[in-house]
């Protein structure tokens, strides 16, 4: 499964990946050596093989010496991360390889098709359920979903329809529908008295496979293919500065002077080629933005000369703490609008439970004061309309996006800083974009520190994509839309209601098997 994962984007490999752990959760009993394979083992070794490998970039915060922060606890702090949220990752698999062991003992019969049809609904629907519990909490990246992004548009596209959920969806059901025909198909293999109704069960149920694979994607290539209707007075040229400043100079005088020199610079320039607004990255002039700094800020000082719109990341004072912000700047260089980043890294943006861990926790993070995190209820209106803004991890999380669409937003800007991460990062934090921009059907704006900067339109494609670790700028015509997916006007209907008829079957079946028993 993590070879799906970009920068490698082996998409097809996810369709088949979660079907061996499916054989051994709901196989009749696994053996190597003549030992019981633990099926509890095999889901811990599953997520750790996936979610370990995919946020293997975790390891690039590696060395911190810069911080003053001796190599062996620079080391201690990164594999801590790093096996904290690959841990996280874990608990995932393990409660679903749980429940689905939990919701199938009420079946006493358990051949024939209709077990195996129930199996993958329950199946299907603890994966989402557990997604989507990951998604309430402070930790949450790899969704199988993200595993067809980019290389997968087609199948992206579903996501329009109750968002990413739908494409975790149509791969766990898939994994499921294999991994049930191999289970028939194995049996056939040992029972030979019955071996003619299983080869016909392993027959049905590798078709319903092929069909629901096939089904998934003819859908979402026909939403693919449906044509943008982009009006020419919607249109909006935005510029995007790639400031390329890595964070370990950036807070230092030096790397402030390089900042302030390069964005201004950039700024001017791409005004002069015709920006009608500019965007700059997550934290790009790293201080307090007030009256006084801004006074002797060379970005500011060309914001007024050239008068034109800018959206700038840095830092703002609330109560409660520091936060993370994309400023509107209008043609006389006044805050209009403001978003503060909502999803903040835990140990590396604050300290979770600070009140009773907070000692503790300090030794393990380079937090050097707790973030203050922004409202779901946003909003940022702009001189050319109300925009969809989103701060670097904000992107893993769908409902940012979709609250922000359903209120008016007509086209997203995401400002990040992915240093001192490896272009892994950059790739995924890209993928995670792109499938934002799909399921709201808006252009998609982003401007990076060191990579991936980019415009992506609404069906996902790539208009332009920065190289990593250069300054860069480019400025790119965009356009603002005002359509409501289904995915933007219902949310994720679909975990709820594959959860539901999941319950309904299983209370189903349980009420049968108890009128049938003998008095």
């Amino acid at each position: 499964m993590s070879l799906a994962v970009a920068p490698l984007n082996w998409w097809g490999l996810a369709w088949v990946s979660l079907a061996p752990l499916w054989i051994i959760v709901n196989g009749e009993g696994q053996k190597a050596n003549g030992r019981l394979i633990s099926r509890t083992a095999c889901a811990i070794a599953w997520g750790i093989g996936y979610h370990g490998s995919a946020l293997s970039w975790i390891t690039g915060l590696h060395p911190l010496m810069w911080l003053g922060i001796p190599w062996l606890a620079s080391i201690a702090i990164t594999l801590f991360c790093w096996a904290f949220i690959t841990l996280w990752g874990v608990a995932l698999v393990v409660i679903w390889q749980w429940g689905m062991r939990a919701g199938t003992k009420i079946w006493v019969e358990r051949s024939g098709v209709a077990f195996s049809l129930f199996r993958v609904l329950l199946g299907t629907a603890l994966w989402c359920g557990v997604e989507t519990l990951c998604n309430l909490t402070p930790l949450a990246w790899s969704s199988i979903s993200y595993t067809q992004s980019p290389g997968n548009l087609a199948i992206l596209h579903l996501g329009q329809l109750s968002g990413a959920m739908t494409v975790t969806a149509a791969i766990a059901a898939v994994n499921g529908f294999i991994a049930e025909a191999w289970i028939k198909w194995h049996s056939a293999t040992k029972d030979r008295s019955a071996r003619f109704l299983l080869a016909n069960d392993y027959a049905a149920l590798s078709a319903i496979a092929a069909l629901v694979f096939v089904l998934c994607h003819l859908v979402g290539y026909g939403l693919y293919r449906q044509p943008l209707h982009d009006r020419a007075t919607a249109a909006l040229k935005v510029g995007i500065i790639q400031g390329n400043v890595p964070t370990r100079i950036k807070l230092f005088s030096a790397g402030l002077k390089q900042a302030e020199t390069g964005y201004a610079q950039g700024y001017t320039t791409l005004v002069t080629q015709g920006a009608e607004a500019v965007l700059t990255p997550e934290g790009a002039l790293p201080f307090l933005w007030n009256d006084r700094s801004r006074a002797t800020s060379l970005f500011y000082q060309a914001v007024l000369d050239k008068q034109t719109v800018a959206w700038l990341g840095t830092f703002t004072a609330q109560k409660g703490g520091v936060a993370r912000s994309l400023l509107t700047l209008n043609q006389q260089g006044d805050v209009i609008s403001r978003y503060d980043k909502v999803k903040l890294v835990p140990l590396g943006e604050y300290i979770p439970f600070q009140e009773w861990l907070g000692g503790l926790v300090s030794k393990l993070t380079t937090v050097a004061e707790n973030g203050f995190p922004g409202t779901l209820n946003q909003q940022v209106d702009t001189p050319f309309g109300r925009a969809i803004a989103s701060i670097c991890y904000d992107s893993a999380f769908p409902e940012v996006f979709r609250g922000q669409a359903s209120r008016g937003g007509q086209f997203i800007l995401t400002a990040s800083n992915l240093d001192p991460y490896s272009e892994v990062l950059m790739a995924q934090h890209q993928a995670q974009d792109l499938m934002r921009a799909i399921e709201t059907d808006r252009w998609a704006v982003r401007a990076t520190n060191t990579g991936y900067s980019g415009v992506i339109d609404p069906h996902g494609r790539i208009v332009w994509r920065s190289q990593p670790q250069t300054y860069d700028i480019h400025a790119e015509t965009i356009y603002r839309r005002q359509t409501q997916t289904g995915y933007v006007r219902w949310g994720d209907w679909l975990t709820p209601l594959l959860l539901t008829l999941a319950s309904m079957a299983g209370i189903t079946r349980w009420a049968q098997s108890q009128n049938n028993e003998p008095e």
